[in-house]
C-alpha cells in the first residue's frame, strides 16, 4: 500500500461531509466526531449522490450479499476497507392480511428481530463500530437500555476491540447477562438511561469512542438502510405511512434520511415520502408531548416509567431533528398505554408468529388506535415496526400474561 493510501482518512469518496443538523457547521469526515463542535447537536453525513448515481445503479443491488453493507455507495467506510459485519440487515417484511381487511389498508410487518444481536441496534452499531475502529478506537461505549449494549458488545467482539456499557440498574436481566457473556464491561448505574450516559461521560477515559444515540454521525447511516431495504422489498416505491416505536430517534430520522437520498438517486419516484409516526408510551412520552405542543424540542420527562426499555428515554439529543422529521412528513405522534402497550405485545405475536417485543406492542396499539381514529386514508400502505425479540423481554411477556388473565 503506498504512504498516500495509508495516511487517506477511512472513509467512502462518496462522503463528503458531516453536517449539523441544527446550525451551519459542516465538518471534513478526515476523523472522528462527535456533536457539532458550535451547538452540540447531531452531525449528519452528506454524500456525493450525483456520484454514486453514475457510479452504481439501484438492479445491481440484486446480486449483492443480502447485509446492509450493499448499500455501500451510501454508506461511510472506505470501500476497500473490511467491516464490521454479522450479517446484519436483510430483514423480512410480513403481509398482515387479516388487519389489512379489519381497516381497509395494506398492511405490513418490517421485523427487526431477526438480526444477529435480536434488534434493529444491530444495524447502527454495525457500522459505527466499523467507523470507530477505522479511526484506530480500541475501547467503545455507551449508554443502553439493554439491545444497544448487546449490539456493541457483540460488534467490539467482532472488531477485537474493548466495550463498555452502562445501563440502568433495572435493565431487564438478559441484556445484562447476554452483554457480559459478549466480553463486554457492563456497569449497572440507579436512574435511566440519561443517568447511564452521564455516568459513562463522567467515568469515560480519553480514549474511548463514544457511541451513545446520535453523539456520533455513523450509528444513524446503519439505521438508515432500513428506508432502503422497504423501497427495495416494495419494487422501488415507497409505503404511504410507517409507525416505529421512537426513543433515541436514531432509525426514525435515519429513515427521513434514506427516503431523501432515494429520491435525489432517482431510485424511487419523485414526490413526498411516507408519513412518520413516533410511538411511544404515556409513561415516558416526550416526543409526542413536544409535538402536539407545536414545540421545536421536547423538555426532558420526568419520571419515565414503562416495561418498553428501549422507548424509555426521558431525553434524546436528537429531539429536534426527530420533530423536524416527523412534521415535514405530514406525519404524527402517539403515545399508547402501559396496558394497551402490554395487550399490543400479545395481539402482534399471535397475529404474526413473531414473538415481539413490547416496543412492537405499543407500535400495534398505536395503529389500532389511529384506525380507530379513521386516520389512514382509505386503501393506504402501512408498514409497523417490531423492533426486536420478545425472548430479552420475559418480564414484560409475563406482565403482559398476568394483565390478560392467563
Amino acid at each position: 500500500m503506498s504512504a498516500a493510501a495509508k495516511s487517506r482518512p477511512p472513509v467512502s469518496p462518496f462522503l463528503i461531509g458531516l453536517e449539523c443538523t441544527a446550525c451551519p457547521t459542516v465538518l471534513a469526515p478526515d476523523r472522528a466526531h462527535g456533536l457539532c463542535p458550535a451547538c452540540a447537536r447531531p452531525l449528519a453525513a452528506r454524500y456525493d449522490l450525483d456520484a454514486v448515481r453514475r457510479r452504481v445503479a439501484r438492479e445491481a443491488m440484486a446480486a449483492r450479499t443480502p447485509t446492509l453493507w450493499r448499500w455501500r455507495e451510501v454508506l461511510p467506510l472506505d470501500p476497500d476497507a473490511v467491516p464490521v459485519t454479522l450479517g446484519e440487515g436483510g430483514t423480512p417484511l410480513l403481509p398482515l392480511f387479516e388487519a389489512g381487511r379489519r381497516h381497509g389498508l395494506e398492511v405490513w410487518l418490517k421485523d427487526e428481530s431477526g438480526n444477529p444481536t435480536g434488534s434493529f441496534k444491530a444495524r447502527g452499531l454495525a457500522v459505527a463500530v466499523t467507523m470507530a475502529r477505522a479511526f484506530g478506537a480500541e475501547h467503545v461505549a455507551l449508554p443502553s437500555a439493554g439491545n444497544a449494549g448487546i449490539a456493541l458488545a457483540a460488534y467490539a467482539a467482532a472488531a477485537g476491540i474493548a466495550a463498555h456499557v452502562f445501563v440502568p440498574a433495572d435493565c431487564p436481566r438478559a441484556f445484562v447477562v447476554a452483554a457480559r457473556a459478549l466480553g463486554a464491561e457492563v456497569t449497572l448505574v440507579p436512574g435511566f438511561i440519561t443517568d447511564a450516559g452521564r455516568r459513562l461521560r463522567e467515568v469515560a477515559a480519553a480514549e474511548w469512542a463514544d457511541l451513545s444515540t446520535l453523539r456520533e454521525p455513523y450509528r444513524v447511516e446503519g439505521k438508515k438502510t432500513m428506508g432502503y431495504e422497504l423501497a427495495e422489498q416494495f419494487g422501488w416505491t415507497l409505503p404511504d405511512v410507517i409507525l416505529y416505536p421512537t426513543g433515541g430517534g436514531t432509525g426514525l430520522v435515519g429513515m427521513a434520511r434514506a427516503f431523501s437520498e432515494l429520491r435525489v438517486l432517482g431510485w424511487v419516484p419523485p414526490g413526498p415520502g411516507p408519513r412518520l409516526v413516533s410511538v411511544q408510551v404515556e409513561g415516558c412520552a416526550p416526543i409526542v408531548r413536544a409535538f402536539h405542543a407545536g414545540a421545536d424540542e421536547a423538555t426532558p420527562w420526568e419520571a419515565p416509567a414503562t416495561l418498553a426499555a428501549g422507548i424509555r428515554v426521558p431525553a434524546a439529543v436528537g429531539d429536534r431533528w426527530m420533530l423536524s422529521a416527523l412534521r415535514a412528513s405530514g406525519g404524527t405522534a402517539r403515545a399508547v398505554s402501559e396496558a394497551e402497550m402490554l395487550a399490543g405485545t400479545l395481539a402482534l405475536s399471535r397475529t404474526t408468529g413473531v414473538l415481539a417485543a413490547p416496543e412492537g406492542g405499543a407500535v400495534w396499539a398505536a395503529f389500532e388506535r389511529l384506525a380507530a381514529e379513521g386516520w389512514f386514508r382509505p386503501g393506504e400502505r402501512v408498514v409497523l415496526f417490531n423492533t426486536g425479540g420478545g425472548l430479552q423481554y420475559l418480564e414484560a411477556l409475563a406482565a403482559a400474561l398476568v394483565a390478560s388473565g392467563e
